[in-house]
């Protein structure tokens, strides 16, 4: 899933990850939501970026830390 949702390429801001099809790179929005901002709010500042592709890297973000988590 993270292939389809985050491009890693060294032409494109020195290979910085970044949501797939864009410049944006994908710690801006984990600056935003890190500041207390909305989702909402990341869209509306990055138009460029659709809601399902920014749902789509944390979905990504919550399977790779949690894939060897063990219950409490």
């Amino acid at each position: 899933m993270t292939s389809t949702v985050i491009q890693i390429d060294p032409d494109i801001l020195g290979g910085t990850p970044v949501f797939a099809g864009t410049r944006v790179p994908v710690k801006t929005l984990f600056d935003y939501l890190e500041a207390g901002d909305s989702l909402d709010a990341f869209c509306a500042d990055f138009p460029s970026v659709p809601r399902a592709l920014c749902i789509g890297v944390l979905e990504a973000a919550r399977q790779a830390v949690s894939a060897d988590a063990h219950p409490a």
